[in-house]
């Protein structure tokens, strides 16, 4: 089972533990799905209106962790842990794989540097352990560790939720990826309507070669019987004489 498909079950089970349930019991849910290990993908929880409804309630802080789950790093935790609840190390461990997936989104190639600032790492060991088992093993992304040049090139990466900020940025992009795509397909269209032109010209050539054949067929059809007088004649005179000599 590919990480796509585990991820709609586990959020098609959280959204409706959401649904059915409001106030503090969201509070459990909320950490329950943060903590959970094959999930990486929050904004359809956080759409949830019971979700939604803990803004301004005693119970606000849950919404604002969940939202750094969905958009936030480890770093940006840290920076407003004093407002946020408490994490266990399941929840910080998602944090850290949620880090590497969001510095991948706009640089492949992560100098182990970075990483190792980003994610409170001590050493190198440490952080290629996490990155083999708590990343690629897991299967949020694919890579290869450079120890030379101390970087992980990045191959693949999940996606995560989207920032509000970035919906626009999205949007453009799909348009143009749209408008490229129409392009294409009118390049194609007219390759294929060139194509069946050039089909229709070789039919008719085609054509006009087999009835050139089949006129050629007929005039030699016809000077044939010429060729074979010259046979017949001599096989009269060749009579003609065997009588005269008898």
């Amino acid at each position: 089972m590919d990480i796509e498909q585990k991820q709609a079950e586990h959020i098609e089970y959280f959204v409706k533990q959401a649904s059915d349930n409001k106030g503090s019991a969201l509070s459990s849910i909320i950490v329950e799905a943060t903590s959970h290990p094959s999930l990486f993908a929050f904004s359809e929880i956080l759409s949830v209106p019971n979700v939604l409804e803990l803004a301004g309630t005693e119970n606000s802080a849950f919404l604002d962790l969940l939202r750094m789950f969905a958009h936030g790093t480890w770093s940006e935790y840290k920076s407003n842990a004093s407002r946020l609840p408490q994490i266990v190390p399941d929840q910080v461990l998602k944090l850290k794989q949620l880090t590497v997936l969001t510095l991948a989104e706009t640089d492949k190639v992560l100098p182990y540097d970075t990483l190792m600032q980003e994610l409170d790492v001590q050493n190198v060991r440490e952080l290629e352990d996490f990155l083999i088992n708590d990343c690629m093993y897991v299967g949020i992304v694919r890579g290869k560790l450079d120890q030379l040049r101390r970087c992980f090139e990045v191959q693949f990466a999940a996606g995560r939720d989207l920032r509000p900020a970035q919906l626009g940025s999205m949007i453009q992009t799909l348009a143009s990826w749209l408008l490229t795509s129409e392009d294409l397909l009118v390049s194609i269209q007219d390759k294929i309507k060139w194509a069946d032109s050039m089909s229709e010209i070789d039919k008719k050539h085609k054509k006009e070669v087999d009835e050139r054949v089949e006129e050629v067929k007929k005039t030699l059809s016809l000077k044939l019987p010429i060729v074979s007088r010259p046979t017949l004649i001599s096989e009269g005179m060749r009579r003609s004489i065997l009588n005269m000599v008898e």
